[in-house]
């Protein structure tokens, strides 16, 4: 057994004798219910069996989800790749095209046991819970207060008018990491954050560097997209507030974990000042970027 990178859950590449090794996704318990993580590997099942490259757990007698002492867990298959670099405009179109079928698919029918993307959810009530939980440095607290209130009141307004969007069931955690791509293109793992919510959300992460550079990256990405799927474009003033929100909920996801022994060791700089220093800086610098106009494409 060889232990992998992730934190959430635990997950384990299992070598066998007489075959290919495989992939055991055990589940932290108490995160999800056993209709949500059945409605993920129902999703992924849908997107193998219309040809698009994602891993989907294995079916055994029927059966995706499996217990052993008290753990459920899932096996999949063993999906070599490496980190997609995108660093092509071919490779960004390949990505925006699989994205734009997975998504075809995701309209088709709603979800019922997994989450909605909400912003209050991910801002107000995390906000709320570090501030309630003593997390938040004292000298830092008024600041941070002061700050959450504009910021909130900002992405508001920004999914105010971006409403109503075509919600639609999404990978819902799309970055690099959650790619392997090979020679064939990108290969999806992970949907373990499957969720509701606009399209955008499964494009934004893939962006990286400068305004320009974004820019670039996304129109890229568009063409391909463009090839299967319209996307609405007021979605696009969207992407600022995501990765505000993204930010807010990785600190709170942080705090959340932090009596697993797992995560002081890998993140022993949480919870020190200068972390909390750092975090209301990259808030205040998303607070001007989220007044500034959408990416241009």
């Amino acid at each position: 057994m060889l232990a992998l990178n992730s934190y959430e859950n635990r997950v384990y590449q299992v070598g066998r004798d007489a075959a290919e090794p495989v992939v055991a996704k055990f589940y932290r318990p108490g995160r999800w219910s056993t209709p949500a993580i059945l409605e993920e590997h129902g999703f992924a099942l849908e997107l193998e069996r219309a040809e698009l490259p994602v891993v989907a757990p294995q079916v055994h007698a029927g059966r995706t989800l499996f217990e052993i002492g008290g753990f459920r867990y899932a096996v999949y298959r063993r999906q070599g790749g490496h980190w997609p670099e995108l660093g092509s405009r071919d490779d960004r179109v390949m990505m925006g095209r699989c994205l734009a079928r997975i998504h075809a698919i995701g309209r088709t029918r709603p979800f019922r046991h997994r989450p909605r993307l909400d912003w209050r959810t991910m801002g107000r009530e995390t906000a709320d819970f570090l501030l309630g939980d003593g997390w938040i440095p004292p000298h830092l607290e008024p600041a941070y207060v002061s700050l959450v209130e504009d910021v909130l009141e900002v992405i508001e307004q920004r999914f105010a008018a971006a409403t109503p969007y075509r919600a639609l069931r999404l990978h819902g955690d799309c970055h690099p990491g959650n790619v392997l791509w090979t020679e064939a293109g990108p290969h999806f793992v992970d949907l373990d954050d499957c969720q509701t919510g606009p399209a955008i959300q499964d494009l934004w992460m893939l962006l990286s560097g400068d305004e320009q550079e974004r820019g670039g990256q996304l129109r890229d990405l568009l063409d391909g997209y463009r090839d299967f799927q319209d996307l609405d474009y007021g979605e696009l003033a969207l992407i600022e507030p995501l990765r505000t929100l993204r930010m807010m909920h990785y600190a709170a996801w942080l705090a959340r974990r932090w009596d697993d022994p797992a995560f002081p060791r890998a993140f022993p700089w949480f919870g020190e000042a200068r972390y909390w220093e750092q975090h209301v800086l990259d808030l205040r610098e998303q607070l001007a970027a989220m007044e500034e106009p959408p990416l241009q494409v």
